[in-house]
């Protein structure tokens, strides 16, 4: 995510790096490798030039302090600068009415779709609402079959009534099945669209004018960079959505429709997508991803992921587990499933600060876990349960069952088996005083 773009500016950083002031000409000239930078993520130009013009104006106003370097300090004028550029703060879903209406519009292939399975997870899980679904594509092959699948992924229902060609009549009946069901929230999934195609955009019109949405989520793909922000103001000017959602962020994507979309259009970025699967959306933070372009991490990010994924109650189980030295191959398999849902391993890397730039060049195989999953799936319940009794011949045997060589299973045994001496000692206070009192002294 935005991996270019970070590194262009990071090279356009090292101009004022050395420099003991900040004056006229580096100033220009380091702004001058920010534009291209900017430029180059497909941001819009007038976005690009007000933005570096700003930042010029407020580097050239500030004294720099003995403590701090031209450099640091430009990328705090800059991080502030993207944080504002991008939307200033959080814009939160305006849930108190019951039913909450929300309306999903979009181009073609954009992800609308999905991202509507996602939100209903998000509302499910994250918020603990009662979400309904209502299939208002009746153009798109297989559109209600679709949502149908995902409603069963994530257990939400969907409304469709693959007999009516009508988008108003099938939403007016789903917002009704909400309130008899008691469903407090009622996403209306609709067909995709160009801006150009006249009759579809009076069609959507008179979808938004019976259902009086609370929320109208434009969903762009953020792989179209500058054209996705050219697409967002026409759908603005006739449907004054409330909130951008970008998808297919996880992609090779320049990142100019996140700098551009609030500045044009005026309208905030809602929710990111980072990937495919259900879990895969984020609330969208300008600050934690303002930091995240200029190669500073997002720790706050990565710790929510992470609560959202691991339970306290198993956690506490795990806990006793490990302290009675129990923690077994089942246990282990678990927590490599709950890492699996947080996100792919480069996304996940890159929001721990300083990392992002060091895994750049690094390709991180998301599969990397098959192999250790085929071992584990390879070995008896009993096994599982018992790895200090797998032997030799078991280990020959788990090694012809997995497809995998023998010495990659002696080092998963052997890696288990020293992880687990660490968490115990972890979870052992005296055990961990102990050992520290060993350490060599500085």
């Amino acid at each position: 995510m935005f991996e270019n773009l970070s590194d262009k500016l990071d090279r356009a950083f090292k101009v004022l790096k050395g420099q003991g002031t900040i004056s006229e000409i580096n100033v220009a000239e380091t702004m001058k490798e920010i534009r291209k930078a900017l430029l180059d993520a497909d941001v819009n130009y007038k976005t690009a030039k007000a933005f570096t013009d700003d930042v010029k104006q407020k580097a050239l106003g500030q004294n720099v302090l003995t403590s701090i370097s031209p450099g640091q300090l430009l990328t705090k004028i800059m991080n502030d600068e993207l944080t504002e550029l991008m939307g200033g703060s959080t814009a939160e879903l305006e849930l108190k009415s019951s039913p909450t209406i929300i309306l999903i519009a979009g181009l073609n292939g954009a992800g609308k779709t999905t991202f509507t399975g996602k939100l209903a997870n998000y509302l499910k899980t994250q918020l603990k609402k009662k979400p309904l679904l209502v299939a208002d594509d009746i153009y798109r092959p297989a559109a209600i079959d679709q949502l149908e699948v995902l409603g069963g992924q994530i257990g939400v229902p969907v409304y469709a009534n693959r007999e009516s060609k009508d988008p108003v009549a099938i939403a007016l009946e789903g917002i009704a099945k909400a309130k008899q069901d008691g469903n407090n929230v009622v996403i209306i999934d609709t067909a995709g669209r160009l801006a150009v195609d006249e009759a579809m955009m009076q069609e959507i019109e008179r979808v938004k004018a019976a259902t009086n949405p609370h929320e109208i989520l434009f969903v762009v793909d953020a792989m179209t960079g500058q054209d996705a922000v050219n697409t967002a103001k026409v759908f603005n000017d006739r449907l004054d959505f409330t909130g951008a959602v970008l998808t297919k962020l996880d992609g090779d994507t320049r990142g100019g429709a996140a700098l551009s979309i609030k500045s044009v259009v005026n309208k905030p970025i809602k929710f990111i997508g980072t990937g495919e699967k259900m879990e895969a959306l984020d609330v969208f933070h300008p600050d934690r991803m303002a930091s995240r372009i200029l190669g500073m991490g997002d720790v706050v990010s990565l710790v929510e992921r992470a609560q959202q994924q691991f339970d306290e109650k198993q956690a506490a189980e795990l806990q006793k587990k490990i302290r009675k030295n129990k923690f077994d191959f089942n246990d282990f398999y678990g927590q490599i499933q709950q890492i699996k849902k947080m996100g792919n391993m480069k996304d996940l890397m890159g929001m721990i600060p300083g990392v992002g730039k060091m895994m750049k060049d690094v390709e991180v195989d998301d599969n990397a876990f098959k192999a250790i999953e085929a071992i584990i799936n390879s070995m008896t319940p009993f096994e599982k349960e018992n790895p200090d009794s797998i032997n030799q011949s078991r280990r020959v045997r788990i090694s012809k069952g997995s497809g995998t060589d023998l010495t990659e299973v002696n080092r998963l045994i052997k890696q288990f088996e020293d992880m687990r001496k660490v968490m115990k000692q972890m979870s052992n206070p005296a055990a961990m005083a102990n050992m520290m009192r060993r350490m060599p002294k500085m």
